[in-house]
């Protein structure tokens, strides 16, 4: 079986205004594994993920993340946040240089490298989202699709292990979807996708766990997951009009 490259354990956690978001959550992720975290706004999918690079410390359970205890240690979240990269649902709150290439060269350049080094990891990481010819551009210039890839570049150059995305096709029009979804099944990386659009998790994701009023409610393949009835309704999860997994599953095959 493949290595457990992130675990979360009985994980809980309420806000300083009392709001109990998670109510010992646990989960588990194998390397190279692609799963897809669904469930009605309010199910603490957030509040889940801003646990997995420190950016919430558990108030009760544990965060492992490739062997390393998510905890209020410098050192340790130091290189947590190198190993877990997040791309955020507005690709502007990743983008503040005034060139592609500066945007993605940030992160490379906190680590010290040399100049051919950050050169290098600079040119593969905007390859590999197809964006290389754009890197002398402002990325306010850009279009909403390609500043997503920019800000996936940006996460990527920084060689994650495990690389989380926040609604990743959300205001995408269907061309830029569709070459996102080429880029992101070409990644060889362990991916945890939050998501509204269940077609995009059954194309991307062949797991899936729905997080709903705070507790894990369901965890399965996708198209099982998407295909109970009972299930969906309960936790509020809604198909496109006319959209059917299991042709679509076939589909895809």
């Amino acid at each position: 079986m493949n290595d457990v490259v992130l675990s979360v354990k009985e994980l809980a956690f309420a806000y300083p205004d009392g709001h109990q978001a998670l109510y010992g959550v646990d989960v588990a992720l194998t390397r190279g594994e692609r799963v897809a975290l669904l469930g009605p706004n309010g199910a603490g999918k957030t509040t889940l993920v801003m646990h997995l690079n420190g950016i919430l410390q558990a108030g009760h359970g544990e965060v492992v993340v490739a062997g390393l205890k998510v905890d209020a240690n410098k050192e340790t979240l130091k290189e947590i946040r190198r190993r877990v990269g997040i791309v955020f649902q507005d690709p502007d709150d990743q983008l503040f240089m005034p060139t592609v290439f500066e945007d993605v060269a940030f992160g490379p350049k906190n680590l010290g490298l040399t100049d051919s080094e950050i050169e290098s990891l600079v040119q593969k990481a905007l390859t590999e989202v197809g964006m290389l010819e754009f890197k002398d551009r402002a990325p306010h210039h850009l279009s909403f699709g390609q500043r997503r890839r920019v800000a996936l570049a940006t996460v990527l150059v920084m060689q994650p292990e495990i690389l989380i995305l926040d609604e990743p096709s959300s205001n995408l029009d269907p061309a830029s979807r569709r070459e996102l979804s080429e880029i992101l099944q070409k990644l060889d990386i362990t991916l945890l996708m939050v998501t509204h659009d269940l077609p995009y998790a059954l194309e991307l994701c062949e797991r899936s766990v729905i997080l709903s009023g705070g507790i894990i409610a369901a965890d399965g393949k996708t198209l099982n997951v998407l295909t109970d009835d009972a299930l969906m309704k309960k936790h509020r999860l809604e198909l496109p009009f006319g959209f059917d997994p299991r042709h679509a599953a076939q589909s895809m095959k």
